[in-house]
């Protein structure tokens, strides 16, 4: 379980930054490996504020070359949101509490909202790379919970319920969002493993029959901690490989990053139209 010492320190750090004209946000964004785009045209906004993690007690670094490591304060339309530029995972050594130190930060500063995003590799052969995927629900088959050890009432209960870990309406939301723009969002279930090392074909099979239709190492970890304290999550994938077990191929960290970015150009377009009807509500 999280430390609330730690995350209090941070959030206080935090509002210190931002000085007296704080405005809690309303939505969180975590944007992953090559999607900092739709974050750079939030810091070009007016009155944005960018916190290194560096600056923040307690939070730990994120050592993946693709994650920036940096909080990005700012509006998208009307509607006041935190964008998280990069994630710690398992596979660099990070503990879960470690992992789940951002969305904490995040419902503690008043975001209600969770967006999640990450690059994930295709199992559904019908899913091309550079495409989306919204995830529907998710396979957590990374051996471990954030939510182990002592529980803090204060966040959430002791047995928290997953049987609808992703938000239906904010679901909805986003397939008419992407159908007004000409995206295609594809759905299903996202499988979150520890890494680093990616899949076997034998693997592959395996999750297929679970029922998972795309694989990462992130985002499941954060899914538990948000749902733990009440945020409500919408978890949206790009594409940036296909696992076909019959034919693998290997996934080259460059290409998997270059595919990501080109998902994430159609993301950096539909995330805005989302929280736009956000707000609305």
């Amino acid at each position: 379980m999280q430390n609330p010492q730690k995350v209090k320190r941070a959030v206080e750090a935090i509002r210190q930054r931002l000085g007296g004209g704080f405005v809690s946000p309303q939505v969180g964004l975590v944007l992953g490996t090559g999607l900092s785009g739709l974050a750079h045209d939030l810091a070009r906004g007016d009155n944005s504020v960018r916190i290194s993690f560096a600056e923040i007690p307690d939070y730990p670094a994120v050592s993946v070359d693709s994650h920036e490591g940096a909080y990005i304060f700012g509006h998208i339309g009307s509607t006041p949101v935190i964008a998280q530029l990069g994630r710690c995972h398992l596979y660099e050594g990070k503990t879960p509490e470690e992992v789940c130190m951002g969305v904490r930060v995040m419902a503690e500063l008043g975001a209600g909202t969770l967006v999640i995003t990450n690059a994930a590799g295709a199992l559904n052969p019908l899913f091309e790379a550079g495409s989306l995927m919204r995830m529907t629900d998710y396979i957590n088959n990374t051996g471990v919970s954030p939510l182990a050890g002592k529980n803090n009432a204060a966040w959430g209960e002791r047995f928290p319920d997953m049987s609808r870990v992703f938000d239906a309406k904010l679901g909805e939301k986003a397939q008419e969002c992407a159908l007004k723009l000409g995206i295609a969002l594809e759905k299903g279930v996202y499988i979150g493993v520890h890494g680093p090392e990616m899949e076997t074909p034998a693997e592959t099979r395996m999750y297929r029959q679970w029922g998972a239709d795309a694989i990462g190492m992130s985002t499941v970890l954060e899914v538990i901690a948000a749902r733990h304290c009440g945020m409500k999550v919408l978890g949206i994938s790009c594409i940036s490989n296909r696992n076909l077990p019959d034919c693998m191929q290997e996934a080259p960290l460059d290409e998997i990053i270059r595919m990501a970015g080109r998902a994430g150009e159609k993301l950096a377009r539909l995330l805005p139209e989302i929280i736009r009807t956000i707000s609305e509500k």
